[in-house]
Order: C-alpha cells, then structure tokens, then sequence
C-alpha cells in the first residue's frame, strides 16, 4: 500500500453559480474556469456544536449530544481588476434586490484536474472591502469580499462528479421553493 502525496493549496478555482438558472448552474459547473480568480480563500470549514443533557441520577457525567452546524463566511481575495462583478453583487443587496448565489470551490493537481470540491449552498455577499490605496506603496491593489452561507458540501469528485453534483444541487433548491 502506498501512501498519498498531499496537494498543494496554490492550485484552485472559484465559481459564483447563479440557482435561479438550472441551465446556467449546470453550465457553470463544466466550462472552462473564469478569466480572473482568487489569490486566497479561507473559511472552508464546519464546526458541530454539542448539546449537553444532565440526566437525574447519573452523578459521573452528562449525555451528550449532536447539536447544529455552524459555517464560517467564506473569505476570498484576489488583485482588483476592471470588473465590478463583485462590487456589483454587493450593491444589488445593498439596493434590496440581490440574489443568492451557490459557490463552487474546487482544489486542482498539478495537471489541472479537480480532486476536492467544496460547495456552499445559498450564499450572499456580506463584505465586499477595496485596497488601501497608498501613492507611496508598489502592491498589487487586493479586494476582499465574505460570503455569508447555509452549508459546505465536500465532495472528491471529477468534472462528471461534479456536473451530477450540481444538478443534485439545483434541484434541491427548487424542492425548497
């Protein structure tokens, strides 16, 4: 039995998948990834909480049990650019007329094949935050943005996987309509 070689983290891609269109949630899901991408992602995590119950007559402990699942905004980085996707994301929730997104996060190998996805169901644009400017400073210009979720799916999966997923995914929140 050989062991694993652990991935590097450099290799990633992000899509903003728009649900209220099954087409174009499937289409996102398979073209190839956008032009301009991010430089960092965090927030790729789940914490579980406990409920503890303190039965009468049982002196040596507590019950314990699964509580809920709580999601961390998902923050993600990259150098601005002439785009205002982003800005205009926010804006629209802003203005009260924005709309939620899925997001796809997907880690690649060295070949550029995906090998884990996480994807987050609902999602809405909390924080959008533009570059300190500095006419002094020679940095690349960041912008950061925080998407505030209502779940993290993680699946290791290929492109096939992965389009099955998202029609799964779609479906799903056209059940919850």
């Amino acid at each position: 039995m050989t062991a694993e070689r652990p991935l590097t983290a450099a290799n990633f891609v992000v899509r903003l998948v728009e649900t209220a269109s099954p087409v174009s949630a499937v289409l996102s899901s398979i073209l190839p990834a956008p032009d301009t991408g991010f430089s960092e992602c965090s927030g790729l995590e789940a914490t579980m909480t406990v409920d503890e119950y303190a039965e009468g007559g049982r002196n040596a402990g507590v019950l314990k049990f699964p509580g809920r699942v709580k999601h961390p905004n998902i923050k993600l980085r990259r150098g601005v650019t002439s785009s205002l996707d982003l800005w205009q994301w926010h804006e629209d929730f802003l203005r009260g007329r924005g709309r939620r997104r899925d997001g796809i996060i997907q880690l690649l190998n060295d070949t550029g094949d995906v090998v884990r996805s996480w994807r987050f169901q609902r999602g809405i644009l909390t924080r959008w935050a533009g570059p300190p400017v500095n006419a002094l400073g020679s940095q690349i210009a960041i912008e950061e943005i925080e998407i505030a979720h209502e779940g993290l799916i993680v699946r290791s999966l290929g492109a096939a996987g992965e389009i099955a997923a998202t029609i799964s995914s779609v479906a799903e929140s056209f059940g919850r309509l």
